[in-house]
């Protein structure tokens, strides 16, 4: 079984390089789960219904959320009516939305999917060690032996002990929320994928997706500035994770890293009928 993490979708280039590229890659590499970040999906900030609808029209199975999850005011209501738009697990008791959901795989088990935030740097929320304990252990009770979670964290730190916590008990770790996408991919001893951060889906030419001349001018000054998102040199960031849907466990891990003319290409060995 292959599963296909997208990283951090940010505003209108993220969900158009989604919108072309996931069905293109679900194809070309047999791929039967995505997963997508999506908590910047809207200009940059949080996600509506429109869009969180326009991602998974693309192929998307499930998208995940992190500390901009309510940067849309709509999201309080639609979330609850939105079972694969997920948002941290450790937001407390009595917060719309969920933390978990289990995914139908045609021809093939159910993958679930758990979404939790880091406390390091981010607001303090409750312990995303215990709540990842509890919404794994209640996918475990519902038949899921394929299991990912998205962390969503600031410290590397925090997201590499958390992949050691669960190691053994989920397929995947994979952090999210810096939009830069780090070179530490491996298969821990109990058979779980780990990366520290999937990247950033969308403009490559700001910094981590915002226009730069408004974020350098915000450093050098140190006064307000507005952030707008940045528009140029989009790329797909993510990972590929081979489980054995037997045992949960994985079997390899691959960084994503592809410009629309990497995408290009893929579709045009597609059309030729050569191995992508």
């Amino acid at each position: 079984m292959k599963l296909l993490f997208i990283g951090d979708i940010v505003g209108r280039p993220g969900r158009e390089l989604v919108t072309r590229a996931v069905k293109l890659l679900t194809r070309a590499w047999t791929i039967d789960v995505v997963v997508a970040n999506g908590e910047n999906a809207t200009a940059g900030a949080g996600i509506t219904r429109a869009h969180a609808d326009e991602i998974f029209k693309a192929g998307v199975h499930c998208i995940t959320g992190g500390n901009h999850s309510w940067d849309r005011r709509e999201a309080l209501t639609f979330i609850d009516q939105e079972p694969r738009l997920l948002r941290p697990a450790n937001y407390p008791a009595g917060t719309p939305g969920r933390g978990a959901v289990m995914v139908e795989v045609s021809g093939g088990p159910p993958v679930g999917v758990v979404n939790v935030m880091g406390r390091v740097f981010l607001p303090p929320l409750d312990d995303p060690f215990a709540a990842a304990d509890r919404e794994i252990a209640q996918l475990h009770a519902q038949g899921a032996r394929v299991v990912l979670v998205d962390v969503h964290a600031e410290a590397t730190s925090e997201k590499i002990a958390l992949s050691w916590w669960l190691d053994g008990r989920v397929t995947a770790v994979i952090g999210t929320h810096t939009h830069v996408q780090t070179a530490d991919e491996r298969l821990l001893p109990g058979g779980t994928a780990c990366l520290t951060d999937a990247g950033m889906t969308g403009p490559h030419d700001g910094v981590i997706g915002v226009d730069r001349e408004a974020v350098i001018a915000r450093f050098r000054t140190g006064l307000p500035v507005r952030f707008e998102p940045a528009t140029g040199e989009p790329r797909l960031n993510g990972v590929v994770v081979t489980a054995d849907a037997e045992s949960g466990c994985a079997v390899s891990i691959e960084r994503v890293n592809l410009s629309a003319a990497d995408l290009d290409a893929l579709a045009a060995r597609l059309l030729a009928g050569t191995s992508p």
